[in-house]
C-alpha cells in the first residue's frame, strides 16, 4: 500500500481492515497475538468490575430501603475498597483506579498466557497439554504477584489453579 493510499484511508476502511483478524502489527506474529489478547481482555476486565460495582451498589441501595431478600445480603462483603454508594470524588477515584487494576490484571493474563503458548508451540514444535501446564502454571503465578496480599501458598496455588484450568482446557477441545 502507497503512502498516499495510507493518508487516504477513512476510518470505516481502518474498522473493515479489522475483519481480517489483527489489531495490530507489530512485525511478529508473537508480539502481535500477545498485544491483542492484552487489549481484548483488559477491555473484557473493565466490563467486568464496572458492571459488578453497579451490581453491589443496586443490592447496597435495595438493602437501604429495606427490599433486599435475605438469599442477597452477603453480597455487599466484596466491594471496592473507597466505594461509598455515593457519587463523589473519592469514589469516582477508588472504581477507576480499581477497573485500571482489573483491567490489567485482565489483560496480563491473556497476554502471558497466549505469548506463551504460541512460543511453546514454535519451539517445541507442538500444541500439547505440557504446553498447557507450563503456560497455565506461569500465568496463575503472574496473576497471584499482582494481588495485594500475596504470599507463598497464593502463588503455588495460583500456579496449580492456571496449570490445572490451562490443561483441562486443552484436553476438552476436541471433546466440545
Amino acid at each position: 500500500m502507497s503512502k498516499r493510499d495510507m493518508e487516504t484511508r477513512s476510518l470505516l476502511d481502518e474498522l473493515r481492515s479489522f475483519e481480517n483478524g489483527a489489531f495490530f502489527d507489530l512485525g511478529h506474529p508473537l508480539l502481535n497475538r500477545i498485544a491483542e489478547c492484552f487489549v481484548k481482555a483488559a477491555g473484557i476486565g473493565a466490563i467486568q468490575a464496572v458492571s459488578r460495582e453497579a451490581y453491589f451498589t443496586a443490592i447496597e441501595r435495595l438493602d437501604s430501603s429495606g427490599g433486599m431478600p435475605p438469599e442477597m445480603l452477603g453480597a455487599k462483603k466484596h466491594r471496592i475498597p473507597g466505594l461509598k454508594g455515593e457519587t463523589n470524588r473519592k469514589s469516582l477515584e477508588a472504581m477507576v483506579k480499581n477497573t485500571g487494576k482489573e483491567s490489567l490484571q485482565w489483560g496480563l493474563a491473556a497476554g502471558v498466557y497466549s505469548g506463551l503458548t504460541y512460543g511453546l508451540k514454535e519451539a517445541r514444535g507442538a500444541h500439547d497439554w505440557k504446553n498447557s501446564v507450563v503456560a497455565g502454571a506461569v500465568t496463575g503465578v503472574a496473576l497471584a504477584l499482582t494481588s495485594e496480599d500475596s504470599s507463598h501458598e497464593q502463588i503455588v496455588q495460583c500456579a496449580i489453579t492456571g496449570a490445572a484450568i490451562s490443561t483441562a482446557a486443552n484436553l476438552l477441545t476436541g471433546i466440545f
